[in-house]
């Protein structure tokens, strides 16, 4: 039987909400990639910021099964009247799973370029190999697949600790905070597709092959390879999947000499490139190749500790001005 919130707020007062000296990152997720871990691939270089992929993300997640399906019985997103207002995300949101953001430099009339020049980039869930989101969670909401690695989230064990925001290097989940029973939201590689042989739909509908979905080691050989591409010669990227017979020949673009995923928290399932630095697109330079469960443990493990002193000095507190007033 699950704990719900009402029963976890009974134990936090009572306890002290956990002892710290004797929980551990035990639940922490495997290591090791899954032999059939699958991912996506997304190349700037590629992408023409059409946003398909937003909206695609939206329609095919807003069904059953989808990350933000809502069973209070809100419309879903594909039978929505055409007179909606527009939706025109700035950020990842309870709404937004996957969003594109522009770089933009000096002038901005060179794609691809540092210098005067402007890049895509596509931001959702990266579903680390080691997910820190998934290792702190107390009640195992947040669990990755030892099949094939996507980390997924379940809405009735959630008690709302919200540790995996905090825990999350790529500040990646987000909650609802407009419901009344709010949920976490993520990114979920549309992992209810997966049953019907689908797959991303950010990459079915992506028209240029920015985005690809396949096994995390495909993509990476995939990676790997544009990176040897001559620039200015022409290669038959592929469309939708990392095998697809579907091609379109593109000339390549200088790449920034890095596949950005390979290395980055421990590795992650979503890898990324570039024809400008990472950090110029929005990533923190400061993470490094150490997988975060067990670094973010050592500070998610102190805040029981500190809400159970607030919880015991609030109780003093009540008890002397209470004392202090019957006199």
């Amino acid at each position: 039987m699950g704990m719900n919130r009402r029963d976890f707020l009974k134990l936090s007062a009572g306890s002290g909400l956990l002892l710290a000296s004797d929980v551990s990152p035990s639940f922490a997720a495997t290591p090791h990639l899954p032999p059939n871990a699958v991912g996506i691939l997304y190349d700037a270089t590629l992408c023409i910021g059409c946003k398909s992929c937003m909206v695609n993300c939206k329609k095919y997640n807003s069904v059953e099964g989808g990350a933000v399906y809502q069973k209070d019985g809100t419309i879903p997103y594909e039978h929505i009247t055409p007179n909606r207002i527009y939706d025109a995300p700035a950020d990842l949101s309870s709404k937004t799973l996957n969003i594109i953001k522009t770089y933009k430099s000096g002038t901005g009339v060179n794609k691809d370029s540092e210098t005067d020049g402007y890049s895509f980039v596509k931001m959702h869930c990266l579903h680390c190999i080691e997910p820190a989101c998934a290792s702190v969670c107390p009640v195992g909401a947040l669990r990755k697949s030892s099949h094939d690695g996507v980390v997924s989230y379940d809405s009735k064990k959630c008690i709302g600790c919200r540790y995996c925001q905090i825990a999350c290097p790529f500040g990646i989940p987000k909650f609802e905070w407009e419901n009344a029973t709010p949920s976490i939201v993520k990114c979920q590689l549309c992992h209810h597709r997966f049953k019907d042989n689908g797959y991303s739909a950010c990459c079915e509908f992506c028209p240029t092959g920015a985005s690809i979905f396949g096994k995390v080691v495909d993509l990476r050989e995939e990676a790997k390879r544009r990176l040897t591409l001559t620039p200015g010669t022409y290669y038959d990227y592929p469309l939708q999947t990392v095998g697809s017979s579907a091609t379109m020949p593109t000339k390549v673009t200088p790449y920034y000499d890095h596949v950005y995923g390979l290395e980055e928290a421990g590795g992650t399932q979503y890898l990324l490139m570039a024809g400008v630095s990472f950090d110029k697109l929005g990533f923190n330079p400061n993470i490094t190749s150490q997988a975060y469960p067990e670094l973010t443990w050592d500070y998610i493990v102190k805040i029981p500790w500190l809400i159970g002193a607030l919880v015991v000095a609030g109780a003093v507190s009540h008890l002397v001005t209470r004392d202090k007033s019957e006199k």
